[in-house]
């Protein structure tokens, strides 16, 4: 989730109110574990709630998802990782 205010009072929300537990606090990511579910709050333009995707190769997997109409909203070539919108309106990140 891309928070661009305040992504430790966006943090906090989770924590307090359906008892989420920080697993990581740096200047770049928070992240969080619930339950059954991970989330990550980063500062930024608001994207709403992204989920992660596992791939084996994410330029490859980013090249053919183009191919099928998806845009590339953020690209993190370092991580790797890219922030993809697919052509129904979902955004996801592809990880490896």
């Amino acid at each position: 989730m891309r928070h661009g205010e305040d992504p430790i009072k966006a943090a906090d929300f989770y924590v307090k109110e359906l008892g989420f537990e920080i697993t990581d606090k740096n200047p770049k990511m928070i992240g969080l574990h619930g339950e059954n579910i991970n989330l990550f709050i980063e500062p930024g333009p608001v994207l709403g709630p992204v989920l992660e995707v596992t791939v084996k190769n994410v330029r490859e997997a980013r090249a053919r998802l183009e191919k099928k109409g998806c845009q590339v909203i953020k690209d993190e070539p370092n991580f790797p990782r890219v922030y993809i919108k697919d052509p129904n309106g979902l955004i996801y990140n592809l990880t490896e």
